[in-house]
């Protein structure tokens, strides 16, 4: 089914997400009415649109004909009742159930029956909105992400009773706001911010372990994982409070799931009044200066060789981690030969016991740690546990009271001589970055399962919303889906909590032999070459 784009489009709520919002819809060549009850807001409101199209003609980004003919399209609408030819009205009030009941009602007594409801809500069940209207049919989710002129998504959510008219109408408009589009099914969340709830409640939880401070979480997904900004950093900006309150939401409309639930440390934060950037101090301390320091500078790589390097195991950290040694210079001991000498440094990519007695078995050792913590899968021995993504800049290292300082020593020379700046963090299946990425990919698991949206929008949706170097999902292809299930297994193993469980879809998955990019099919499937 094609639809054509609405042609009259109303905005409710002259604020940051209404104006731009209204900005996006006079840019598509509609005619947009922006309404707000405050007539200083509204003033405010399409001041902000006009100097915003002004500001887009200066730096090239539109055509100043263009800017000029948008800006033209825009109207104030002092009064509701002005919004009555519209075929489609968005809604973007402050996130108030009853504010926007009132609004849908006062609404649906002055729109044709063919004009579509939208709501710009990120938290509020779409269920919860279309249940009050006449009509429940024509209620649709349309959330956009702020800025909305700048970021490129937008999630089209169905209510339960979201015909396929009201929702292709809200598709085709999105599209003509030259916005991404994506669908998800109704649900706390929806498809973006639920996938990305582990990002930064796992984060918590590592903090709360103490198996990392905030910075080094910050500066470990930043470095290694490729994320713009770290999980405290964000919470800091978007409001600690706010977190909290969209935490406690979540936790409420799932009735307790454990993978949502709320951090204490959090609670404490907001008890104490660090709120973030807003109030000055959240996690980092923005009184003055710059709030972290630059990331350092990753070693520059090569130099191998002080002798006979083990690596073991296969999968794509074994791989990465051979091909990288054998450019920095490194011999590879060969397995296959058990009368060589000790080992400079066994790097044990399987992370159990060794079974062969060959003398290059005895070096020192560092453990990758995925199916357990070091604790585990060395107890009382002298080895380092290591995490790292396969093409990252970064190794997170680990240690118990009887790893040996020569084993520390040699896995940080190893590492740096791959080009991996090294960070030092506690002891637990997967450190921390392979908990964060792998309870991102689980809870994704969940959605899609779940019916809440496809893979691929998943992964869209995660990076052209949220910034993410790389869908969840795609990266779990990439991993291998059952080193993502180990390592899940590994933090059930250790924390017996259900907010570790694996996600149904991923079990299932890995039992068919789909692990993704080794196996040629995962979450998303190869692409058919041409011919």
């Amino acid at each position: 089914m094609s639809a054509t784009p609405a042609r009259t489009i109303g905005v409710l709520g002259a604020g940051t997400m209404g104006a731009g919002i209204a900005q996006l819809a006079a840019q598509s060549g509609a005619r947009t009415l922006l309404h707000d009850p405050i007539g200083d807001a509204l003033e405010c409101g399409l001041e902000s649109i006009r100097a915003a199209l002004a500001r887009s003609a200066e730096r090239g980004r539109l055509a100043p004909d263009d800017a000029d003919a948008a800006a033209g399209r825009l109207e104030a609408a002092p009064s509701i009742d002005a919004l009555a030819d519209c075929e489609l009205v968005i809604e973007a009030a402050p996130e108030r159930l009853e504010l926007k009941h009132e609004l849908f009602g006062a609404l649906e007594s002055i729109v044709s029956e063919r004009c579509v409801l939208a709501t710009n809500t990120s938290s509020l069940p779409i269920a919860a909105l279309a249940g009050v209207c006449a009509r429940p049919q024509r209620v649709v989710g349309m959330h956009f992400f702020n800025p909305a002129p700048v970021m490129r998504l937008l999630e089209v959510v169905a209510g339960p009773d979201s015909d396929a008219v009201a929702l292709e109408l809200a598709r085709a408009t999105g599209r003509a706001m030259a916005r991404h589009v994506i669908d998800a099914a109704d649900g706390p969340g929806f498809l973006v911010n639920r996938c990305n709830r582990p990002f930064g409640l796992e984060a918590l939880r590592l903090v709360s372990e103490r198996i990392a401070e905030p910075e080094q979480v910050d500066r470990i997904c930043r470095v290694g994982g490729g994320f713009r900004m770290g999980p405290f950093e964000l919470m800091d900006l978007v409001g600690i409070d706010t977190g909290l309150e969209v935490a406690r939401s979540f936790f409420a409309q799932s009735f307790g799931e454990p993978r949502w639930r709320p951090s204490p440390l959090t609670a404490r934060m907001v008890a104490a009044g660090r709120l973030g950037r807003k109030t000055g101090r959240g996690f980092y301390d923005y009184r003055g200066g710059p709030h972290r320091p630059e990331d350092p500078e990753l070693p520059a790589g090569g130099g191998g060789g002080a002798g006979p390097l083990a690596i073991i195991g296969g999968g794509v950290h074994a791989e990465a981690l051979r091909a990288g040694a054998g450019a920095a210079g490194w011999t590879l001991a060969d397995p296959e030969r058990t009368s060589e000498e000790p080992a400079w440094l066994v790097v044990d990519c399987v992370g159990g016991a060794l079974e062969d007695d060959a003398a290059w078995q005895s070096g020192p050792r560092v453990v990758l740690c995925a199916e357990g913590s070091l604790g585990m899968l060395d107890p009382a021995g002298s080895a380092v546990g290591f995490y790292t993504l396969p093409s990252s800049g970064l190794v997170e290292l680990t240690r118990t009271q009887t790893s040996s300082a020569l084993a520390s020593q040699r896995a940080v020379e190893f590492f740096g001589s791959l080009g991996r700046l090294a960070e030092w963090v506690g002891d637990a299946p997967g450190l921390v970055l392979g908990r964060i990425v792998c309870q991102l990919a689980n809870e994704a698991a969940f959605a899609v399962g779940e019916g809440i949206g496809t893979p691929a929008d998943v992964d869209a949706g995660m990076r052209l919303g949220l910034n993410h170097p790389v869908g969840p999902l795609a990266r779990a292809d990439a991993l291998g889906l059952d080193h993502v299930l180990e390592l899940l297994e590994g933090l059930g193993e250790e924390y017996r909590e259900e907010r570790y469980r694996p996600a149904p879809l991923l079990r299932r998955h890995v039992l068919a032999g789909r692990l993704g990019e080794s196996t040629g099919a995962g979450f998303h499937d190869p692409t058919p070459s041409a011919g």
